[in-house]
């Protein structure tokens, strides 16, 4: 049961919760650097990537690239076309493995520290922070009535963040269309309808998250939110409020550590007050364990009051489990070496070609006046090295059948080549109908690099 003190706070407290939208306190401590550090390092990837250049077999090019037309993914040296889906979806399958792991260790680490929306609104906050001043000021300053000077401040702000959101959105579609290709045909208004879509619906997306729906999309959206409870265990650590240290709250010696001062609400992005117990809200940032600590350095008492512990810790038995006797972390373990150990040997034992054979379906066969008969074919190779390659196809199967003209050919690297093939047989053969029929491709650099593919021949007396 709180003090008069702390009822006075608690109606504080839901007047600040009342007045829409939030405005965190800026608070300084190990878990705010500690997120800036993972805002610098996501935005000099994801900006810087897309102008890095890479030097392949096939020239210099963007090192990462999703080529849709082309229907490739370049990944620096590394080429995955559509036939390698089952490697990009244990890619994902490994990620969100990755998350469960993280989760069931500690809460919700990646929400609070890489998560996009927590990354940009951070930088949104900033730049608000730069020009409207602290929480208190930028408070004050949506309260007040329109005045020459509010407006102007307003409109610096939201053409900051415009700018911020749009080039976003040119280095999101910059990883499509190659981003210096995309900004001279930008300049020039000459860029294409899905351009032109994926530049204004991402410009618009990160604005408006990021700037206008903030803690809202981590209080009502993200569904991650509402399904993380079910990953979590006893021994799972949190940012957490020790009410065995801090109440009853107030500010008598006899009283607990806590002060009653809600400086741990003030700092928080989503506006929950973390003494209420694990909320599904709370995106485990650590900002309210940075503010605690600063207030329990002044009146001398040892850090600690919020941290990061799990309900074990925080019980009278005080014990945390090792992470291999816990069910889920061992399972999710478990499933992230299985899945990892899965991809590479997908990766390694990728094929260098893969061959798809069609046939003609203008003419089943032809009869010649050689007494030959002929079935009409198309190619589809793709050559997956990154080296150009000479390649000798053979066929057989079928008695007596051969290609008509070259049956060598070239392939560029990381490239499909379609190529139109006859083949004959002697008509006089004692088979008939529909006979299999055995392509191969061998490179002639390398004979242990050939695929094999089956097809069919068709030769006179049908049934």
């Amino acid at each position: 049961m709180n003090k008069p003190l702390g009822k006075a706070h608690e109606a504080r407290l839901t007047r600040h919760r009342a007045q829409g939208k939030i405005h965190a306190k800026a608070v300084q401590g190990r878990f705010n650097t500690a997120r800036w550090v993972m805002v610098w390092l996501t935005q000099i990837v994801f900006y810087g990537l897309c102008w890095l250049n890479w030097d392949s077999a096939d020239g210099r090019r963007q090192a990462v690239l999703f080529d849709i037309p082309g229907q490739k993914l370049y990944v620096f040296d590394l080429i995955l076309w559509p036939q390698d889906a089952l490697i990009l979806a244990f890619v994902l399958i490994i990620a969100a493995t990755a998350l469960f792991l993280v989760t069931a260790l500690a809460g919700r680490l990646f929400c609070g520290f890489a998560c996009p929306q927590t990354v940009y609104t951070s930088i949104f906050t900033w730049i608000e922070a730069r020009i409207e001043g602290d929480h208190l000021a930028r408070r004050k300053l949506d309260a007040s009535p329109s005045h020459p000077r509010k407006l102007l401040r307003k409109a610096v702000k939201h053409t900051l963040w415009s700018i911020v959101a749009g080039w976003t959105a040119i280095t999101f579609v910059g990883y499509f269309t190659p981003i210096r290709e995309l900004l001279p045909a930008l300049a020039q208004l000459n860029i294409s309808p899905w351009e032109t879509f994926w530049l204004i619906f991402y410009a618009v997306f990160t604005y408006v998250q990021a700037g206008l729906a903030r803690e809202a999309v981590c209080q009502h959206m993200c569904p991650y939110s509402r399904f993380q409870g079910v990953m979590f265990d006893p021994a799972t650590r949190n940012v957490a409020y020790d009410r065995r240290r801090g109440e009853p709250r107030g500010q008598k010696q006899q009283d607990g550590k806590c002060i009653d001062c809600a400086i741990c609400v003030q700092v928080c992005p989503t506006g929950i007050d973390i003494r209420d117990g694990l909320q599904y809200q709370c995106i485990n940032c650590g900002l309210c364990i940075d503010a605690c600590d600063q207030v329990m350095d002044r009146i001398g008492a040892a850090r600690g009051l919020i941290r990061f512990a799990s309900e074990h810790e925080l019980s009278a038995a005080a014990y945390n489990p090792p992470w291999y006797s816990r069910p889920r972390v061992l399972i999710y373990s478990i499933l992230g070496v299985i899945f990892c150990t899965l991809a590479a040997w997908t990766l390694h034992e990728r094929p260098e070609l893969r061959l798809d054979i069609l046939r003609d379906r203008g003419a089943l066969l032809r009869e010649t006046p050689d007494g030959l008969i002929e079935n009409a074919y198309t190619l589809k190779l793709i050559n997956f090295a990154e080296r150009p390659r000479e390649f000798a196809i053979s066929v057989t199967g079928v008695p007596g059948a051969e290609i008509v003209g070259t049956h060598r050919f070239s392939a560029d690297p990381g490239s499909l080549r379609t190529l139109s093939l006859t083949v004959a047989a002697p008509a006089d053969t004692t088979l008939s109908g529909i006979q299999p029929l055995y392509f191969k491709v061998q490179a002639e650099d390398d004979p242990s690099v050939h695929i094999r593919e089956k097809s069919s021949f068709a030769l006179p007396g049908l049934r």
